[in-house]
């Protein structure tokens, strides 16, 4: 899939009061947060995708993740219900920006909940996390509403795996069946089939990668997985992310590509 367009949100100033499954011993420094959003978008555009940005929402401590709001495909752009209720009122705004885009909107309702953040699309495929914050209601309506637009899905359940906030914290798809996944990630028919790179356990924060178009972007920091993708001839480009790990985000949760 070549991506043309994308969606991110600023950050903040009260990015720090954000949801985090633990308090970071330092909180989010907010004018290097808004610098390395600033080179995130660098990055997207260097990979040819026309970025929009919406300004920051202080009602919104977490509207920086805008990939939870939304599961945006080729054939359907459905709007997401996050499962952390302080979070709900992200969408709408979110959805006047994808509807510039995407006129048409399908919708997860209650009791459903969904995180784009649990949704990780493998070509025409879409694995669906069962999360703390996806449900089997949401993950139910995503599959009937993909079936559709003939799509497929499965889901695998992360609820267990003590490190994994959302399915994409574990697992990137790299084009072409192959897969970066961090260890102890649940098995699944898909990586059964495919090439899978497993991230060393001390680069685990590193499996939350994008591949956009001709390169994939990776959080700085972690040497191991990056002479791995350089070996498999991958242009990798690597993103600070501090100040985003602080708040359990990472590279994919910043933007909706499509």
């Amino acid at each position: 899939m070549r991506f043309t367009k994308a969606i991110v949100r600023l950050p903040g100033e009260n990015f720090s009061q954000g949801l985090t499954m633990s308090e970071p011993r330092c909180g989010p420094d907010f004018r290097k947060a808004l610098e390395q959003h600033a080179a995130y978008r660098r990055a997207l555009e260097a990979c040819g995708v026309d970025v929009t940005v919406m300004p920051a929402d202080d009602g919104y401590p977490d509207g920086t993740f805008v990939e939870d709001t939304f599961v945006i495909a080729e054939r359907v752009a459905i709007a997401t219900r996050p499962g952390a209720k302080t979070r709900m009122g992200e969408v709408e705004s979110v959805a006047k920006a994808v509807q510039e885009l995407r006129p048409h909107l399908e919708r997860i309702k209650a009791p459903g909940t969904l995180d784009g953040g649990d949704i990780c699309q493998v070509d025409d495929h879409f694995l669906i996390g069962l999360s703390a914050r996806t449900n089997e209601a949401g993950a139910a309506q995503l599959a009937a509403i993909l079936a559709r637009y003939q799509y497929t899905s499965s889901t695998i359940d992360i609820r267990h795996h003590p490190s994994l906030l959302h399915l994409k914290s574990g697992i990137a798809y790299l084009g072409e069946q192959r897969f970066l996944i961090a260890s102890g990630f649940p098995p699944t028919d898909r990586l059964a089939h495919g090439d899978v790179i497993e991230v060393a356990p001390g680069e685990m924060y590193a499996a939350n990668a994008v591949r956009v178009n001709t390169k994939v972007l990776i959080a700085s920091g972690f040497p191991e997985l990056a002479g791995t993708l350089a070996k498999l001839r991958y242009r990798v480009h690597s993103l600070d992310m501090s100040e985003f790990a602080k708040m359990d985000g990472g590279l994919s949760c910043l933007s909706l590509r499509f």
